[in-house]
């Protein structure tokens, strides 16, 4: 993988300049981006349906055009007031940020998994960004400022490392989740969030609620309709974690299998459409095309 170039989600399309106008450092992109976006449930604002609908926004060009049509030729640095800025959530801002990063030749990708700093004593799902600085992966969450995020229970537990620690009985799965005394959570939360960071790794940085592939169990069911178990058979879901483990260890054979397995196995990626199962309360089909 060239983590250098956009994919078709990060593309920024004609804001590009705009990007590139940032300081190629991490911490001013970090700053801009937290700048440009408002969490839509952090930030304790109750947007209107209208607003609240940018959550769905998938590509940074469109995420960018949301943002000139109300700060039209304003530097992405200039402040925003915040109920002004475009409503998302840490996999927004973490799109944006990869989309800053690779528009200055800087690798980057998107990691998926659930972060140990954000609640006591538990794993809250979360996206942050990760960025090669010649020598090493480096990840950092531009959501909350931090400028460095080790991959690991206590920073970020990616949803491969996370996957491994379930199936080997070390991790209560219903501690990972959207937050404490939520009902989405547990092991198809893991297995969901699998697949997505199979996904973001592959440069397709899907929503965090858009159901594909083995996903689908999801797509037209209430969470606490799901089966009490997962299927009998996870042997794909231990290949995929095990696969991304090693690739994330350097074993470049490794990374070749799993781009190879991902792009020939339909279950493992999105086709020409999604299911966005929005926490807005739509559910529509969204073509990828």
């Amino acid at each position: 993988m060239d983590w250098t170039r956009q994919t078709r989600f990060s593309d920024p399309g004609r804001h590009h300049d705009r990007l590139a106008a940032l300081p190629a450092d991490v911490a001013a992109i970090s700053a801009a981006v937290r700048n440009l976006t408002v969490h839509y449930r952090a930030s304790g604002i109750d947007f209107p349906p209208e607003r609240l609908a940018e959550i769905d926004t998938r590509w940074v060009s469109r995420m960018l055009d949301l943002d000139q049509e109300r700060f039209a030729g304003a530097p992405l640095d200039t402040p925003r007031p915040e109920a002004e800025q475009l409503v998302g959530c840490c996999r927004d801002e973490t799109l944006l940020t990869v989309s800053a990063l690779r528009a200055h030749g800087i690798p980057a990708r998107s990691r998926v998994g659930f972060a140990g700093y954000l609640a006591p004593d538990y794993h809250v799902d979360h996206v942050i960004a990760e960025y090669h600085d010649g020598t090493r992966w480096i990840g950092t969450d531009s959501g909350v400022g931090l400028p460095e995020v080790a991959l690991n229970p206590a920073g970020l537990h990616t949803a491969a490392q996370s996957w491994v620690a379930m199936r080997r009985g070390e991790i209560d799965p219903s501690t990972y989740g959207v937050g404490p005394g939520q009902e989405i959570s547990g092991p198809w939360m893991l297995l969901q969030y699998l697949l997505l960071e199979l996904a973001h790794r592959m440069g397709d940085e899907v929503l965090l609620w858009d159901i594909f592939g083995q996903g689908i169990p999801f797509a037209d069911r209430e969470w606490s309709e799901l089966p009490a178990d997962l299927p009998a058979d996870l042997s794909l879901q231990d290949e995929i974690a095990d696969l991304l483990l090693a690739a994330d260890a350097g074993d470049e054979a490794a990374e070749r299998k799993l781009e190879a397995r991902y792009r020939e196995d339909d279950r493992l990626h999105p086709g020409a459409t999604v299911r966005c199962v929005s926490p807005r309360g739509a559910r529509y089909d969204v073509s990828l095309t």
